[in-house]
């Protein structure tokens, strides 16, 4: 499916945008039902644009069973016309990204990359606000506004809802 362009202006809105999650205790569930490799969980989240539009949004995370440092948590915009936006994903260290060698990364969506026609959100920057999932959601919690759900950051005297 192809991504309708949206501007780093819009990218900014959407994430700035109060959120309220609607289903604050979503479950965890594995996956595979067979034989389980991850865990995960997924909730819902609204908003209302500076023209009173509601918009909808996704939270899940995500957690390899095996490796503690396979981790990721990240938010999705999902548009009135159907369509999914990945607006970040924070990941853990269990991967290298680029020029990120195992560190914990976050990925943001960007008007450039959606230009280039690649994934919104293929751009990385690594950070030291997180080292686990915990730690990661609370770090999304901050940067993209979220309320109706906690989490504890890993490093309180690093939180201060930066960028990176």
């Amino acid at each position: 499916m192809t991504t309708r362009l949206y501007t780093d202006e819009e990218l900014w809105e959407l994430r700035t945008l109060a959120k309220r999650v609607t289903n604050p205790g979503a479950r965890w569930s594995e996956k595979p039902a067979e034989s389980p490799t991850h865990k995960q969980r997924t909730f819902k989240a609204r908003a209302s644009s500076k023209e009173d539009v509601e918009a909808r949004f996704l939270i899940y995370e995500r957690q390899n069973l095996l490796d503690v440092a396979d981790y990721s948590c990240g938010i999705v915009y999902l548009s009135t016309g159907g369509s999914r936006l990945v607006l970040a994903r924070y990941n853990g260290p269990s991967h290298e990204h680029g020029n990120i060698n195992h560190s914990p990364h976050i990925h943001r969506a960007t008007e450039t990359a959606i230009r280039r026609g690649r994934k919104p959100e293929s751009a990385a920057e690594a950070t030291n606000r997180y080292e686990t999932l915990e730690g990661a959601l609370a770090c999304m919690i901050d940067d993209f506004h979220l309320s109706g759900i906690s989490a504890t950051p890993d490093h309180p005297s690093l939180f201060d809802g930066s960028e990176s």
